[in-house]
């Protein structure tokens, strides 16, 4: 059964997403990738958004890494990254969120996730090509970014006595993730200290009663039950943390994060499906009162996609039927509503009924990593049966880190 899903998510990469984005995202004039793409590929915003560029340079650095070692995707990697290396960090060490189509800054977010996403290209790049001064700089980078989640006065964000400090599942998630994405190639003891941080830190965040993570959690126990923020439920996040959890797992020892994991997944699926329309909310106010985000009873293809992996991991590694069962229903779902016969790739935002609100395929939060890492991801788990990327170290890199 599920290499039937495996035919088709590869079918989906090799002839619809992968295509759409070498044909029409790479700016092979003035470096980087575009994003911002109207149904057919035609370009509506030339701004290029850091993270973007950080992401699209790991996805293809990884399809040439553990997919196809196509050269060509080895060098729109390096192609991307280039151009964020030269033009994406401010002076004083900061990350931009977007630069002009030459790369000029447009706009400063005060928040660490261009950072986030830049390392995780460095990273990647830096395996495809053998690039170890690369590889020490995305460490160095992951250290800045830890210390700008724990102090985010150090990126410009003044603390203010009404503002609790707060854990922010975000934080927690992209911590989690590049530090999966160092150990496999860096077996320093610290990464997998990290990791079980992560393990404790994403417990705050559950609420047992719902099987659900909230976003965000008061570090001094104080009650957030009367703000929007802490009453905020994102089904997409909840989801994409359950399968980090699976594989943080794989290197830290913890069996109840195991059962953490699958609650979680259970959990979000129930209370983020729509019963009416179908499709995963993307906002929730878990006192069931109207969210603070216009676009909370939207549809995005995010969430979907970060269910179909996740979903099929828990399906491999359990055997248990209500996998199965949540897999073909958020899989039909999603190649009903979300792809496009036409042009390829996905939609990426649907009404609450499922029909398109906007055709485009890309912007400042759309581009190439989430819809084709899910694919990937699905592919290589049920090929291998196991977790992608982390059933093994890589040994080139365990070598050159003992060096």
């Amino acid at each position: 059964m599920l290499e039937a899903y495996a035919a088709r998510y590869r079918r989906a990469l090799d002839e619809s997403v992968i295509p759409f984005w070498e044909r029409h995202g790479i700016d092979r004039e003035r470096g980087g990738v575009f994003t911002a793409l109207d149904r057919d590929g035609t370009l509506s915003d030339s701004k290029k958004y850091i993270w973007m560029q950080g992401r699209a340079a790991w996805m293809f650095a990884r399809l040439y890494n553990e997919y196809e070692p196509r050269p060509a995707w080895r060098d729109a990697a390096q192609h991307i990254l280039a151009f964020l290396q030269q033009h994406g960090r401010a002076a004083d060490g900061r990350f931009y969120f977007s630069l002009d189509r030459d790369g000029a800054p447009v706009f400063l977010q005060r928040k660490p996730y261009g950072a986030v996403f830049a390392c995780l290209g460095m990273l990647e790049v830096a395996r495809a090509t053998g690039d170890l001064a690369l590889r020490r700089d995305a460490i160095v980078l992951f250290d800045d970014i830890r210390r700008w989640i724990a102090d985010p006065t150090l990126l410009g964000r003044p603390a203010f006595a009404g503002a609790p400090a707060v854990s922010n599942l975000a934080d927690v998630m992209v911590v989690a993730s590049l530090a999966i994405e160092i150990a496999r190639v860096d077996p320093h003891p610290r990464f997998r200290a990290i990791m079980a941080q992560a393990l404790r830190d994403v417990r705050r965040h559950y609420d047992a009663e719902r099987r659900i993570l909230i976003e965000n959690v008061p570090l001094d126990g104080r009650d957030l039950g009367d703000w929007y923020e802490g009453r905020l439920f994102n089904p997409g996040h909840a989801i994409e943390v359950a399968w980090f959890l699976l594989h943080l797992l794989e290197f830290v020892d913890d069996p109840p994060s195991r059962q953490l994991a699958y609650d979680v997944l259970a959990g979000s699926l129930e209370y983020g499906w729509d019963a009416e329309h179908g499709g995963i909310f993307y906002f929730m106010d878990t006192a069931g009162r109207p969210p603070q985000q216009l676009e909370a009873t939207m549809k995005l293809w995010w969430p979907h996609t970060e269910a179909l992996y996740a979903l099929v991991l828990a399906a491999i590694l359990t055997g248990e039927a209500r996998w199965f069962e949540w897999l073909e229903r958020v899989d039909r779902y999603s190649f009903t509503r979300f792809a496009d016969p036409v042009h390829g790739e996905w939609f990426g935002y649907l009404a609450r009924d499922g029909t398109p609100a906007l055709l485009s395929k890309g912007g400042p939060y759309k581009g190439f990593f989430h819809l084709p890492r899910a694919l990937l991801f699905s592919i290589q788990a049920i090929e291998r049966r196991g977790v992608p990327g982390v059933d093994r170290l890589d040994q080139a890199g365990v070598a050159d880190a003992a060096e």
